[in-house]
């Protein structure tokens, strides 16, 4: 019987379409994550693993456990894995894309609006005693409306912050692509420029691109000092696109306005980090999936994924490099 290890306590969904299907399934039963080494052990008497992004698939893990015939990653991103050598050992890696596109955009756009107007350090003045009375030139935001947007990586997630946008507060959309993105020119009236023309236009700054060796830490002092001095910076991504002392210090030099983040560099967050107090910053801790919409998807795609491949049928999300 084909068997499957599921590493962390995805929606039930997942595990019950598995059983359905005539799969055996095993699950780790602890809240805390695995170790590598406890993963390796783990996965020892089983044909396919059902992981999180936040498992370190690389080559050691996958030359310790080459028996293994399928990966569905719960995740888009799979930059936890090494494909390459994956795909020298005959695995197949399998990821979970469009899953997640509506909620990640909506938690970029939420982290637009409370940069722009200060949410977050206004939500923490409260508790600190701070509302106290009337100041009309006190904890000023910028208004969105109107203002040019700039999306690194436009594709679908890209294209739902776009149409938020634009439909909302009438925002031109410019892009950085490696390829030209015709259904959003066509919708929202996107335009494609270079890079340092995304830096030097865009009024909010938006990532949605893979990390990728050319990705990581493109975001870094020498980009920040190319934006404007009233832009604001988002990732939603991944935390290494963007250097965080280099963001840091960006924002208390002024080279930037404000940032909003959902990945951080490194994740988790330390409680201390400076960004935490700042004014103009809004911090998430990696929420863009967490709906139960989204993460039931997920697990559904990934599930399905391995049904797929274990009947011998065209597996719908094969990860290929």
């Amino acid at each position: 019987m084909f068997s499957v290890y599921i590493s962390k306590d995805f929606p039930p969904i997942g595990s019950r379409l598995l059983q359905e299907a005539g799969i055996r399934v095993q699950q780790w039963p602890h809240d805390r994550p695995m170790t590598q080494a406890e993963l390796i052990q783990a996965v020892q008497s089983h044909q396919g693993l059902f992981c999180a992004g936040t498992d370190r698939i690389d080559a050691h893990f996958l030359e310790s456990c080459s028996h293994l015939q399928i990966i569905a990653q719960f995740a888009a991103g799979y930059d936890n894995i090494d494909v390459a050598r994956a795909q020298q050992l005959g695995i197949l890696i399998t990821n979970t894309p469009d899953a997640m596109s509506d909620a990640t955009a909506d938690i970029a756009f939420g982290l637009m609006l409370a940069v722009s107007r200060k949410m977050f350090f206004m939500h923490r003045s409260i508790g600190q005693g701070n509302w106290t009375y009337f100041r009309p030139q006190a904890n000023l935001g910028v208004e969105i409306k109107g203002k040019t947007l700039g999306i690194f990586g436009l594709g679908t997630i890209g294209l739902e912050m776009a149409r938020r946008c634009h439909a909302a507060y009438q925002m031109p959309v410019i892009y950085t692509n490696r390829n030209r993105n015709s259904q959003a020119e066509l919708e929202v009236g996107a335009k494609w420029v270079p890079f340092p023309e995304l830096l030097a236009t865009s009024d909010v700054l938006s990532v949605h691109c893979a990390l990728t060796p050319e990705t990581s830490g493109l975001f870094n002092r020498e980009t920040f000092s190319q934006m404007k001095r009233s832009a604001i910076f988002i990732n939603t991504a991944r935390g290494g696109i963007h250097q965080e002392a280099d963001l840091i210090q960006a924002l208390n030099e002024g080279l930037i306005w404000g940032a909003g983040l959902d990945v951080t560099n490194p994740e988790p967050m330390a409680a201390n980090n400076p960004l935490l107090e700042m004014e103009n910053v809004a911090v998430l801790p990696h929420i863009g999936s967490a709906t139960v919409e989204a993460r039931d998807r997920m697990a559904v795609m990934a599930v399905k994924n391995i049904i797929a491949f274990m009947q011998g049928e065209p597996v719908p999300n094969p990860v290929i490099e």
